[in-house]
């Protein structure tokens, strides 16, 4: 049978090298050297054979499969039976610009689709390179999976790929490319910064998502909300920090002490006051100090205001105004609801019902959702 399927193969054979020894990430050559020395082993590899092997026999004969020589394909694809055509013969160790530069040549082939092994360093690489609207499907390998161009698993990336040679209509869609400092990271701080997107087949059960659909890796997802709230903080102004360890994530990322079971009060990324008091928060507006304010849901019945921030009151709310109160939670947490709406308890019943109807929640980076607010009765 003649193959109908082009696919083109890349593997970033350091993808992930410093995960297991501890240096949280694998980016640049120093990273690299000392991963090596500290007994790290190469596995983004072996995590392109998982995907590959998950492709039943009777499909792979229907692909054509193209690569670059070595660790960065040809190895992988030889081990799981396939005949590929080296492209390019890469000198390792392998570097980005290699990436970039075989991503070039599977434009010049005309490739159905590009199957890369890596983390979200790699999947900037291929972003940075790609011209050309060809979709593309990552095989997660890194330290760091905050992209949604990646499958949830290899073998999850191999069930798509069988699904697009098999003809089955799958959409497109386009995902974000993501990436993270990885210097703060180590510092223990999370800084996303979303680069662009690229289109990748919308399987939903098998496609990682930080923004829509598909399985919510839950510490992930809130670091990137966390992100989002932070990039948008602007200077001078007072920030009110909920409750709740959804909150609790951006105070983290800030490298500020936070109240678990009470609110902060921040200007220009510092503490300004712990655990304040409602009182404390409506002198602050009194005074003509601009506010802002990040909650999450409390509890398990979808309370947003009333349970657990009694705070932020009635009087407050309304200096503030609802726009200035922002939302924050996980699609996780809201589908946890079953369709039940978000609830106000403020205290001022007239108040519940101006602020009943559909509120912009922040459910990841650059990521928002519109959610009922408010019980018909």
């Amino acid at each position: 049978m003649s193959a109908t399927f082009k696919l083109g193969l890349l593997v970033n054979p350091f993808a992930g090298i410093g995960g297991s020894v501890a240096l949280k990430g694998s980016d640049g050559e120093e990273i690299r050297d000392e991963a090596l020395k500290r007994g790290a082993q190469k596995l983004a590899a072996i995590r392109a054979e998982q995907a590959l092997s998950a492709i039943s026999n009777q499909v792979a004969k229907r692909i054509e499969l193209v690569t670059a020589s070595g660790e960065m394909g040809e190895n992988s694809a030889k081990a799981c039976g396939f005949h590929p055509t080296v492209l390019v013969d890469i000198e390792q160790p392998s570097s980005a610009s290699d990436t970039q530069r075989v991503v070039k040549l599977f434009e010049q082939q005309g490739v159905d689709t590009i199957l890369f092994a890596g983390g979200d360093g790699t999947a900037r690489d291929v972003f940075a390179a790609l011209d050309l609207d060809i979709p593309v499907l990552g095989i997660p390998a890194g330290c760091k999976i905050h992209s949604g161009v990646y499958a949830v698993t290899p073998r999850a990336a191999g069930h798509v790929i069988e699904q697009l040679v098999s003809g089955q209509l799958l959409s497109l869609k386009e995902a974000s490319v993501m990436d993270i400092d990885e210097q703060a990271f180590r510092a223990g701080t999370v800084r996303a910064k979303n680069f662009g997107s690229m289109r990748v087949p919308d399987a939903l059960q098998f496609i990682q998502a930080t923004k829509e659909g598909g399985k919510e890796v839950e510490a992930l997802v809130l670091d990137d909300i966390a992100a989002d709230v932070i990039e948008n903080m602007e200077p001078d102004i007072y920030y009110a920090i909920g409750s709740g360890s959804t909150c609790a994530v951006v105070m983290e990322q800030l490298g500020l002490a936070n109240t678990l079971l009470g609110v902060d009060l921040i200007r220009n990324n510092e503490l300004i006051a712990a655990d304040v008091s409602a009182a404390d928060l409506l002198d602050l507006v009194e005074q003509g100090n601009e506010l802002q304010v990040i909650l999450t849901l409390i509890g398990g019945q979808g309370h947003i205001l009333g349970r657990g921030n009694q705070q932020i009151s009635a009087k407050l709310i309304r200096h503030v105004g609802w726009h200035n109160i922002h939302i924050i939670a996980t699609k996780a947490k809201l589908k946890a609801l079953n369709g039940r709406p978000l609830i106000v308890d403020t205290g001022d019943p007239e108040l519940d019902d101006e602020l009943a109807g559909a509120k912009a929640i922040t459910t990841g980076y650059h990521d928002q959702v519109l959610y009922r607010v408010g019980l018909e009765l």
